[in-house]
Order: structure tokens, then sequence, then C-alpha cells
């Protein structure tokens, strides 16, 4: 098994690697610093699965996930977080990971979670099971950035770190004009007026740091 660990922190890059050189299935380990050095390794190599952060400079291991997914590569993505907020998990579902799991509790549950998704399973950790047992995919009472889609909650997010409409058309590669028509149409959906109010609500449901 061919793996790529993309973290942007070099601790916690080599303790994941130490920790899966352990693993029989493992032949070739590679790493990525940040996001786009992870896209620019996957799309050019050949990996058997992905370990990838959520949080990094540039891109975010969502819009890795995007691209994974527009280019219909067929490398499984195993997504560690630090985010309580299992919006996340769905949308990185929803965009084609194989698995989610907490950083807090990334060793204990990382070798069922290769294992399981080297099977063609899926895997979510069991810090943000429960909370989908309860909350599913389609509840009826849906918090304003549930009801966006993947591509709309991934331009949310950068919206509200405070990035600019042409920083983003070029970071995800679409025209500044289409980055306007997802700005009006998520604030259209949350109910908002301005990226303030923005940053706001996506700081107060640990969506962004």
């Amino acid at each position: 098994m061919k793996i790529l660990i993309a973290d942007d922190h070099s601790v916690v890059r080599e303790g994941l690697k130490q920790y899966v050189k352990t693993l029989d299935e493992v032949k070739l380990i590679d790493e990525a610093i940040d996001g786009n050095d992870a896209w620019t390794k996957i799309k050019d190599g050949c990996y058997d699965l992905v370990i990838l952060d959520v949080s990094m400079p540039g891109m975010s291991g969502l819009d890795v996930l995007q691209k994974i997914k527009e280019r219909n590569l067929k490398t499984h993505v195993l997504i560690l977080s630090v985010h309580p907020q299992e919006q996340y998990a769905i949308h990185a579902f929803k965009l084609g990971a194989s698995g989610y799991i907490s950083k807090d509790n990334a060793f204990e549950e990382l070798t069922i979670a290769i294992k399981k998704i080297a099977s063609g399973e899926k895997y979510i950790g069991k810090a943000f099971a429960e909370k989908l047992a309860f909350n599913g995919f389609d509840s009826n009472e849906k918090l304003p950035h549930e009801k966006l889609s993947g591509r709309e909650f991934q331009v949310m997010v950068m919206l509200a770190k405070g990035k600019s409409i042409t920083e983003i058309a070029k970071e995800i590669f679409i025209s500044d004009k289409t980055v306007s028509t997802y700005r009006s149409r998520i604030l259209e959906k949350m109910g908002m007026k301005k990226n303030a109010e923005l940053t706001i609500y996506a700081i107060k449901n640990n969506l962004i740091e």
C-alpha cells in the first residue's frame, strides 16, 4: 500500500509516519507539508490512501477532496480533523472521503480505519459517529450552513476566513464571477448580508479556528 500523509505540522506527520510504518500492508510513505503540496503529489502520483488534515495553509483538506472528486481520481482519503463540528464530516463524505477521524483519537483508530478503507469500506471515528447518528444527513432542523452544497460550504469557509473573491477564485480554479455568484447564494441561504456575519457565524459554530 502506497500512502501520502498531508499535514502542515512536522511533528504530526512524523508521528503518523512512524505509526503507519508498523503496518504490514504499507510499502511506501510520502509526505506533503500543506494542501497545495498534497494536491501536486496526488495528481502526479498513484496513492492507495491519502491521510489528509482538514486545516492546512493554502488549500484545505476539503479543497483537495473537491479536486480529487472533480478529476475522478480513485485515491482513498482518510480525513484527520480537530473540528468538533460534524458538518465537516458530512461534507467530507459528500466529497468522496473514505474515512474521517479526530486528531485526538488518531492513533487509537488509525489501524482500524486503514484496514476498513483498504477493504473497500468507509470509516467514521467514534467522536463523530454518535453525533451523525442523532443528527443524520437529512435532519429537518438544519443549521443555516447545513443548507449549503459542498462547493458552497467550501466557499463560505474561505469567505469567513477573510479571503477575497479573487483569492478564492485562484485557489479553487473558478472565475471571480462564479465566486461572486456563490457568495450571493450563500448569503441568501444563510439569511445574511455581509462577509463579517459569515465570519462571526463560522467562529461561533467551530467551522474555522
